[in-house]
């Protein structure tokens, strides 16, 4: 399979996946993945994302559109949403080493942006994959329906992977789909710790600094092996049970 096929399989895989664990938000929010060059190189001028109007749970293959930098459809009969195109356009052409971007409205990790000066705190293992990798946005700004607003988007993730987007939701990056999807999972599972044990008003534990920092060197080996056997789990799971999300 070439590599924007795989890509397309592989991004198919996490909306659909995304929609079974309850991450998606009715036929809202976007996963993008840039299209590499002949040479492999990422400009981030054009992109595969889901088309406006699909609920995630329907998307295949080749459903996918893919687009330039200017929002022109290069391929496929759907359109992109606006939000979409200002937001995943602008981080691709700003960071292009986050080859995919997914940005939901995920329960847990967005109810962290809505509290005021809301941050995952360093204080559980999962919370630990993220440790220095989050950029926060404290200003939220409304709809992006302008290029403006994902430049801003882009400029607040300082070179971090993962943005929290105050009072709105969160974006995931990565080299490919496995790293970004696995990130986006883990970092709703720690935020769900943190809100459970935020609402028995207890205090949250502390971890040191020598232990966080032995953790993020150990993480930064850990975190692609994992994040490679998740996906072939979830791939040959949705091979088995829809297998038309290959289409």
């Amino acid at each position: 399979m070439d590599t924007v096929a795989q890509l397309r399989v592989d991004l198919a895989c996490a909306l659909r996946w995304a929609a079974r664990l309850g991450l998606n938000e009715g036929v809202d929010n976007h996963f993008s993945a840039a299209v590499p060059e002949l040479d492999g190189t990422i400009r981030g001028d054009r992109f595969l994302i889901n088309p406006f109007g699909w609920h995630w749970s329907e998307i295949t293959a080749s459903s996918l559109v893919l687009c330039d930098v200017d929002g022109n459809v290069l391929e496929g009969d759907e359109t992109v949403e606006a939000t979409a195109f200002c937001i995943h356009s602008r981080v691709h052409i700003k960071h292009p080493d986050a080859a995919v971007v997914l940005h939901t409205h995920q329960p847990y990790a967005t109810a962290l942006t809505v509290l005021e000066g809301g941050r995952l705190e360093m204080v559980e293992q999962n919370a630990l994959m993220f440790d220095d990798r989050i950029a926060y946005d404290d200003d939220y700004e409304g709809l992006a329906l302008a290029t403006e607003e994902g430049d801003r988007l882009a400029a607040q993730m300082d070179g971090k992977p993962i943005l929290m987007m105050a009072s709105h939701g969160v974006m995931a990056s990565g080299p490919t789909v496995a790293d970004a999807f696995n990130d986006l999972y883990y970092l709703e599972r720690a935020a769900m710790f943190q809100v459970h044990a935020r609402s028995t008003g207890g205090k949250l534990r502390r971890i040191g600094d020598n232990v966080r920092a032995r953790v993020r060197g150990q993480m930064e080996t850990e975190r692609r092996a994992v994040a490679d056997r998740h996906f072939k789990a979830l791939r040959r799971i949705l091979d088995r049970e829809e297998p038309g999300y290959r289409m």
